[in-house]
């Protein structure tokens, strides 16, 4: 686009975002045709949040649905909370209840957690969401703006703060975000809310409380005394007349109906809740010995949170302000003066560490003389915890180090894996210029393995499992080993474990790399450039090493961590051992159509029905095909398993426990859409992955019987280990998105460990 489409891009967005100024009974009319635009604070959080819809993850081993508002979909997903999905459905479900008025209204959010554990980022993805989807036709948010002049036949113009206003006719908005309601009379408005709630088709009603704000009211009343004097009958009309009032939308943003208390921010109690006075402005109203609201700066966090949330950032930092907020979940009310009150209506929200329920509970050894119990009882707590599922971890990092935002949304484990084994690039900035430097295949993988296996509790540990296989459970639910597939449900983990408590944090791992990747490697090789390349052990090794100098371990939290880097290491090599094997023995495997085929027939001959040939027609299952497959690629069964080409028992068990059972398996997870077994990756089903690409060195021998690993750094030329160690590189390139100097490193890596079991 040149400059010009740019231009009327921005003013095609600008336009869709803003309408022009209602009436107020065009307002009110709006409101009895959709309802939901009167949206009290809690219930358009609310709202907003399941605008975006949910998904299904898989947190855990569980399946759990999430709602989408937390990937941060209005913004790419730059500020998405990974993980802690059951805290995120506690939260919705806290609002709900909130904005229900199911006796938690005066209730205050509390998320706590240790540091590095996306409490910053859920403020960021609140702040993104309500913003973007207040621009959006549904989430419109509405408040009020005056104009006094020429009430009383002057030129009279309103102001608050150290700002006089003056142009289009001396309109000025509400500085807190009223909601345009509360200008009605109690009784009126009580009347319009059940005529609004009326045409609601769910169970939550609006409720709009209070009154006008301080500013709105002195507007109100300087209109109405005015009108009175002047003795016009309809003294509500002619004061919300077109002329004097109309209803505006607005963008949610900080400070205007998102308040957000940094732990920075710094004055008396009352400045940082709701603002201060303004001695030069008190002076300059006439305000016959009163104090004016005009001169009030409302830029308090619950000024700038009216009408929506409220948010106090670090709240150890402000704890002398958490006993103030008392009354304003209770009575909705907050003071600006002795005798001028604000009424609020804003979601309150409080975000700390673990150190503030230190500070909560310095005097619970008093009981009931604990001065801090009637706080403690408005607080509802959601715990975040450090992400225990690899797959989480390792998009996190990779955030961290790229500041790729993707969100992940997979359809199967296949797909899940190959982003979490997948390379990265690292531009870095080097004396002569800048440096691409490259996370080899399964780097990132292992790093993400090292931090969850450090936040697994291992007291709940069955004795045939290890932490690192506990984390793949976590991750997809399953473990596999060989045809037998383990869903968590045979395990039996502690409810009270301790997952995800403590153990390495993302912060940590991401300095090491960082470090790496600015440090000089002393690897060479004549053509290839792999002194760039990060190795999995390199990160590993880098982990394990600082933690002894890291300040935020304890002593025993070391000694634990560096027993845990083993299983990880192991458990790496073997990925990268089957990356090496597959590549060794691609031309032996076994092609995705003739699987699919196999599958197809299989299928068939269980229902009863019947396949579609290449000419189109309708035919029965072929036996012989079925035979040949489980005997020459399967490997499974020999002549005498079969009756000509019909199966025996022994066969048709397997066609239905191994086969027909994973198809199954397959339906009820997708069973939202209709089943086709076309669908079907074949690598969903176990005993078919193994013919997709499952060797071992025994194969590898069989089939290069003058092969040796060990010449595999430097082979010499015209041999088999050279024409082999050539098209591995080249597949591995090919198949796992190595570079030649990754592939080079890591099957360097690899030949190294076979060749000592060779013989």
């Amino acid at each position: 686009m040149d400059g010009e489409q740019f231009i009327t891009a921005a003013d095609r967005e600008l336009d869709a975002t803003y309408q022009e100024p209602l009436s107020l009974p065009g307002y009110v009319d709006l409101l009895l045709d959709r309802p939901e635009l009167a949206a009290h604070a809690s219930k358009y959080l609310l709202d907003a949040i399941e605008d975006a819809g949910t998904r299904t993850v898989i947190e855990e081993g569980e399946e759990r649905e999430r709602y989408r508002f937390f990937d941060d979909p209005h913004n790419d997903g730059e500020h998405a909370i990974l993980g802690n999905t059951e805290v995120l459905n506690g939260l919705v479900d806290d609002l709900r209840s909130i904005a229900a008025r199911r006796g938690k209204d005066e209730k205050i959010v509390w998320l706590e957690g240790p540091t590095a554990t996306g409490k910053s980022e859920l403020k960021r993805c609140l702040i993104n969401g309500l913003r973007a989807y207040s621009r959006t036709d549904a989430g419109r948010r509405y408040t009020v703006e005056w104009n006094v002049a020429g009430a009383d036949g002057e030129a009279t113009g309103l102001t608050y703060g150290d700002r006089q206003v003056s142009d289009e006719d001396d309109w000025y908005e509400s500085p807190v975000q009223v909601h345009p309601l509360t200008v009605f009379p109690q009784t009126v408005r009580a009347e319009l809310l059940e005529a609004i709630n009326g045409q609601l088709d769910e169970h939550d009603s609006v409720s709009v409380e209070g009154d006008l704000d301080p500013f709105s009211r002195e507007a109100y009343e300087y209109l109405e005394e005015q009108y009175r004097r002047e003795g016009v009958a309809d003294l509500f009309s002619a004061v919300t007349s077109p002329r004097h009032l109309r209803v505006k939308n607005y963008v949610v943003d900080v400070g205007q109906g998102i308040g957000v208390l940094h732990s920075e921010d710094e004055g008396s109690p009352k400045e940082r809740l709701v603002g201060s006075w303004m001695a030069g402005m008190l002076r300059e109203l006439d305000s016959r010995g009163r104090k004016n609201p005009q001169a009030f700066s409302y830029d308090g966090v619950l000024s700038q949170g009216n009408g929506l949330l409220t948010i106090v950032e670090d709240a150890a930092q402000h704890a002398d302000l958490l006993q103030k907020l008392l009354n304003v979940p209770d009575e909705g009310a907050v003071k600006l003066d002795r005798g001028i009150g604000m009424d609020i209506d804003t979601q309150l929200v409080i975000i700390s560490n673990p150190d503030l329920e230190a500070t909560l509970n310095q005097h619970a050894d008093r009981e009931g003389q604990d001065p801090l119990k009637a706080l403690k009882r408005r607080l509802n707590k959601h715990r975040f915890g450090y992400l225990t599922n690899l797959s989480l971890e390792t998009q996190l990092l990779r955030r961290e180090l790229t500041n790729d935002t993707t969100v992940w949304q997979a359809d199967s484990w296949t797909e899940l894996d190959g982003r979490i084994r997948s390379p990265a690039g690292v531009d870095v900035r080097r004396e002569h210029g800048v440096r691409e430097r490259e996370l080899a295949p399964h780097t990132l993988e292992a790093a993400a393995l090292y931090d969850v296996v450090s936040r697994l509790d291992d007291s709940d540990l069955p004795s045939e499992l290890d932490p690192v296989e506990k984390a793949l459970l976590f991750d997809r639910g399953y473990l596999q080993d060989g045809d037998e597939r383990r869903e968590i449900d045979a395990f039996a983990f502690s409810d009270s474990a301790s997952d995800g408590e403590r153990g390495i944090p993302v912060t940590y791992t991401r300095d090491v790399i960082a470090d790496l990747l600015q440090t000089e490697t002393e690897r060479y090789h004549a053509e290839l450039p792999v002194e760039d390349i990060i190795m999995p052990r390199d990160v590993l090794d880098a982990m394990a090493t600082g933690l002894r100098t890291a300040p935020v371990f304890s002593t025993k939290e070391v000694a634990e961590f560096e027993e845990r880097v083993v299983p990880v290491k192991n458990h790496i090599f073997n990925r990268q051992e089957e990356d090496v094997l597959a590549a060794i023995m691609r031309e032996k495997r076994v092609e995705e159509s003739t699987v699919e085929e196999y599958i197809e027939h299989v299928y068939a001959w269980a229902t009863d029905e019947r396949i579609e040939n290449e000419r189109g027609e309708r035919v029965d299952p072929d036996p012989l095909k079925m035979k040949v497959f489980e005997i020459e690629h399967l490997g499974r069964f020999e002549e005498r398993d079969y009756h000509g080409n019909e199966p025996t028992r022994n066969v048709e068990q397997f066609r239905t426990d191994r086969i027909i059972t994973a198809l199954n398996r397959y339906a009820w997870h997708n069973r939202d859409e209709q089943f086709q077994v076309g669908d079907v990756n074949p690598k969903e089903i176990p005993v078919i992955r193994t013919v997709l690409g499952s060797h071992d060195w025994a194969d590898v021998k069989r089939t290069h019987e003058d092969f040796d690993p060990r010449q595999w750094d430097d082979p010499p030329a015209n041999t088999e280990t050279a024409r082999v160690k050539a098209r591995t590189i080249e597949n591995m390139t090919d198949l796992f998105e190595y570079s030649e100097a990754g592939a080079e490193l890591t099957s360097r890596h690899v030949m190294g460990q076979v060749s000592y079991r060779w013989d």
